[in-house]
């Protein structure tokens, strides 16, 4: 069904992943001119530094989405509104994008040991 500007919309409560988010029609908050202007700056590296359970999963997962060029998730999805970064000026080819993942292998004991975090790591 079509957002129709009156519908509530849900919050996303442990959902990290911006295609998730804007595909589920998830209440959203457009921060993707920020992001443009950040990639789009200087070209030296910067550091993301936030606070735990402050967005920086989501944060990852939307310039990804913008590095792989998915320029659908921005635009208008089931009527709800196009995003910000779909009216600047950007190359929309897909990139290569590396991922690590900090949650995932071993972790530190209090001996100094490091042992896997998951069975059978």
């Amino acid at each position: 069904m079509p957002y129709n500007g009156t519908m509530k919309r849900l919050l996303p409560i442990g959902i990290q992943d911006f295609a998730d988010i804007r595909e589920g029609g998830y209440v959203y908050v457009d921060k993707t001119a920020r992001i443009h202007a950040l990639i789009s700056g200087s070209g030296k590296p910067f550091f993301l530094s936030r606070p735990r359970r402050f967005g920086k999963s989501l944060l990852c997962s939307t310039i990804r989405a913008i590095f792989e060029g998915r320029r659908e998730l921005f635009g208008e999805i089931g009527g709800f509104p196009v995003l910000a970064i779909d009216s600047l000026e950007w190359d929309w080819k897909k990139r290569p994008v590396i991922r690590l993942d900090m949650n995932a292998g071993y972790t530190q004991t209090e001996y100094g040991d490091f042992i896997p975090r998951f069975p059978g790591s």
